[in-house]
């Protein structure tokens, strides 16, 4: 079976081996002149930038880098981005890199032409009509990992220092014009980190899937992905060079940031905070709440989690998919703990406080509290499931 194939959903996806080289093009095709590459430090000091730069300048186009992005990324580095894409006047951005690099190039395109601060977009009922939706510049996606999905989002996740609180930024015309999914581009990914991007991909999938509310659209994109990330997650971890296992959790990736429009939960609520303020892996922060979370919410889910184990090939019922997340973390190194995870527990209150009002605890399938998110929280650091 071939591995490259063009998409039209959620946008435009040019997805295979190889794909990068048509960067150039994807540039053109969206009528920018002289985009802004936004990445990290790590991405910037791989051969994948300088070749892209080379790239589209040897098609006419003119580019700089922009790369001082870090992981959890906050709000000085959208202003920092601002300021050289202004300064450069550039015409675009391509976004390129994980998911820190895509949430900050997708936000200075985004805050291109705005007027208002940042925090006026927060995704808050209807903030994003404040924009100016002709303020907003193009956006190609690039992901160099298969976690977030942001390449085909509308949204992203910045931390405002302030409060070291996480805020979504949100607006329909954030969705990138063309998605290029390379996985020739992830081959080089650590086995950590390839373990803690696709739990990523998995905790969105499962969330989505198993958040309130009619959208079996998104039910069925996200059960796929699940399986996807069961048949390919540990084959990835075990070889990165392994193409088609590359390949199946980029798409695993897309997936999951496709059906998450549906909902997040707990999983989200509680790494949220702990990323903001520990500057914790997100993907590994969502994988170590995962059983804690899904135990939690067993009462009201535990007929459809039967449902998408024997979709994914498990005995159909929720202790079979119980123990193959448990199976699976422990195989590809996911710690079972907080304190694993080097998380310190003397702000437990603090996190569970900020749990039950960020945005993803709405959609939990059981009422997130602050009492059953200081549960959560304890669960966690204990390593008690059930």
């Amino acid at each position: 079976m071939t591995l490259t194939s063009n998409w039209n959903y959620p946008t435009s996806v040019r997805f295979g081996p190889g794909r990068i080289r048509e960067l150039p093009d994807v540039v053109k095709s969206i009528g920018l002149k002289n985009p802004l590459i936004v990445t990290d430090p790590g991405i910037s000091a791989l051969p994948m930038i300088p070749a892209a730069r080379d790239a589209l300048a040897a098609a006419g186009l003119g580019v700089a880098v922009f790369d001082r992005v870090q992981a959890n990324p906050v709000s000085a580095n959208v202003e920092d981005g601002l300021k050289v894409y202004r300064d450069g006047q550039h015409d675009g951005v391509i976004a390129f890199g994980g998911g820190s690099a895509l949430d900050v190039g997708k936000v200075i395109a985004f805050m291109a032409g705005q007027t208002r601060p940042m925090w006026d977009f927060e995704d808050i009922g209807d903030w994003f009509t404040r924009a100016d939706p002709e303020g907003i510049a193009p956006i190609v996606a690039v992901p160099t990992t298969s976690g977030t999905g942001s390449e085909v989002g509308r949204a992203g996740v910045i931390t405002d220092e302030a409060t070291h609180t996480k805020k979504i930024i949100f607006h329909p015309k954030m969705m990138p014009r063309v998605a290029l999914l390379d996985p020739e581009l992830t081959v080089g990914l650590p086995p950590k980190l390839t373990a803690a991007v696709g739990m990523d991909a998995l905790s969105h999938c499962l969330e989505a899937y198993c958040a309130p509310g009619f959208h079996p659209l998104a039910d069925g994109i996200a059960a796929e992905g699940a399986r996807l990330v069961k048949e390919f997650l540990p084959r990835a971890v075990k070889d990165g060079t392994d193409i088609e296992a590359r390949a199946n959790l980029m798409a695993a990736a897309a997936m999951g940031a496709t059906a998450f429009q549906k909902g997040l939960g707990a999983m989200h609520s509680l790494s949220h905070p702990i990323g903001a303020i520990y500057g914790a892996h997100h993907g590994m922060t969502n994988a170590t709440f995962m059983p804690y979370v899904l135990e939690f919410n067993r009462p009201v889910i535990e007929a459809k989690i039967a449902r998408l184990a024997a979709y994914m090939g498990l005995a159909p019922n929720f202790d079979a998919f119980l123990k193959w997340v448990l199976d699976l973390r422990k195989e590809i190194g996911v710690p079972h703990t907080l304190v694993a995870l080097g998380v310190p527990l003397d702000r437990a209150d603090e996190i569970a406080e900020m749990a039950i009002v960020d945005p993803t605890a709405g959609s939990n399938p059981v009422e997130l509290t602050k009492v059953a998110a200081r549960a959560l929280f304890d669960a966690a650091a204990s390593g008690k499931v059930g």
